[in-house]
């Protein structure tokens, strides 16, 4: 149940420290940002300009899955929109049913996060957007050749001169599908509404829950600020339930000690729809 308080209230201050004025707040010590409303402005990177005009061929490419080898594994096949731009399985099947060691992290709210992946392997949703495309366990594809690939369908050629003013190239495949996933916001949620101003879109279990969540639960020193995350990576000793390859997370891309095991703290926006967790 905690999940639904998460997203849908505010919490009341009596036993959460005190809220400054600037959004911030100390629990037991810790100073952190305060959760509220999504930004209402999505970041914009330098090197992907004039990315609105990208967001139709964007959302083409995310929903075709003849970016694979086989043609048939999309974006949506791992991140599907009905199940909260997530994967309602443990691990996602790619190409020959072959499966990854992690479960596909939900697309909503990616906008905002510095980091893509769950050991933050990307910098950038462009980056992010192209990584599948040639992983073996998903789309298996190559970089060099689905640029020909995606040239020779009805359509691209002239689209992606239409919007890019160049043919397909893997730079635009990766700009158009990060246009489209900058779209993909969570907000209008009860907790949205909340702090807007409706006192009567959270009942008072959900504003208890929050301040539960941001005092005594001590939830809120990971899972803060607009996201409902601090964008940082944590190993929390989660106990190994039965036979499982060994993973060590951002270790893989720091080969930092202390990022050993560790993962992203993902965002609890939209969580109702994005099971499974942990």
């Amino acid at each position: 149940m905690m999940g639904l308080f998460m997203i849908a209230s505010t919490g009341m201050g009596s036993e959460s420290g005190l809220d400054s004025p600037t959004g911030m707040i100390t629990v037991e010590g810790h100073v952190v940002p305060d959760i509220g409303p999504l930004p209402t402005v999505v970041p914009q990177p330098p090197g992907n300009l004039n990315y609105a005009a990208k967001i139709s061929l964007g959302k083409q490419l995310y929903f075709d899955g003849r970016l694979s080898k086989n043609n048939a594994i999309s974006c949506a096949f791992c991140h599907n929109p009905v199940t909260g731009f997530a994967d309602p399985n443990q691990t996602s099947a790619g190409v020959g049913g072959l499966r990854g060691g992690r479960q596909s992290p939900t697309v909503y709210n990616t906008a905002f996060n510095p980091f893509q992946f769950w050991d933050g392997r990307a910098g950038s949703l462009e980056e992010q957007a192209i990584g599948p495309i040639h992983n073996p366990v998903e789309m298996a594809e190559t970089h060099e050749s689905v640029v020909p690939k995606i040239a020779e369908l009805k359509g691209y050629k002239e689209e992606f001169q239409k919007v890019l003013g160049t043919g397909v190239s893997l730079q635009g495949i990766a700009e158009a599908i990060a246009a489209y996933e900058r779209t993909i916001i969570s907000t209008n949620s009860a907790f949205d509404k909340f702090v807007s101003g409706s006192p009567k879109a959270m009942g008072e279990d959900a504003q208890r829950g929050m301040d539960v969540f941001k005092g005594k639960g001590r939830c809120i020193l990971c899972h803060n600020d607009s996201n409902f995350t601090d964008n940082q990576f944590h190993n929390l000793g989660v106990p190994q339930v039965g036979p499982m390859e060994e993973d060590l997370g951002r270790y893989y891309v720091t080969l930092r000690e202390r990022d050993r095991g560790a993962f992203k703290t993902p965002t609890l926006r939209s969580i109702t729809e994005s099971a499974p967790y942990m």
